[in-house]
């Protein structure tokens, strides 16, 4: 099991050309695992609306921090050809990495009392989600997880699959 905790950075977007790609990540606050760079290859990262949305999603399941966690993880199929899912687990599986967010950090209306949240991630979605950042966006149109992901070629339009 590969522990992390809480190291907050704002990424920000440099300046650049207007023809240049806008950073996806500007302004928002990531939580870094322990013992790792910010934007490290080889971890998963979240952002602190997601940390809020995953605990509040656990206190309606009735599932304690302690007792489970979020898998995430890659399944075939979508209109691009890989689906992103994520439900909740009450253990790791053996070969899984296991990432912890957010251990004392409170979040608005946190009803976890500022618990850590597990993500479980199997061996072979780790092979498309390193360097993945988990968000929560809430707009007019969209309210949803957000999967920002760098191994990602192209998605389809809703963002719920991808190919690499």
């Amino acid at each position: 099991m590969s522990m992390v905790t809480l190291q907050t950075t704002t990424s920000q977007s440099p300046t650049a050309p207007n023809n240049a790609p806008k950073d996806p990540l500007a302004g928002m606050i990531l939580l870094t695992a322990e013992g790792q760079q910010p934007r490290a290859k080889m971890a998963i990262e979240i952002t602190k609306n997601a940390l809020k949305r995953v605990r509040v999603a656990m206190a309606k399941e009735g599932i304690s921090p302690a007792q489970g966690g979020l898998r995430v993880g890659i399944t075939g199929g979508g209109c691009s050809g890989l689906s992103y899912n994520i439900r909740f687990d009450t253990q790791p599986r053996d070969r899984d990495r296991t990432f912890v967010f957010g251990e004392g950090l409170e979040t608005p209306n946190d009803p976890s009392g500022g618990q850590a949240v597990k993500i479980f991630v199997d061996p072979k979605s780790f092979l498309y989600l390193a360097g993945m950042v988990l968000d929560f966006e809430e707009t007019l149109m969209r309210q949803g997880f957000n999967f920002i992901n760098p191994n990602s070629t192209k998605s389809c339009g809703c963002g719920s699959s991808f190919s690499a």
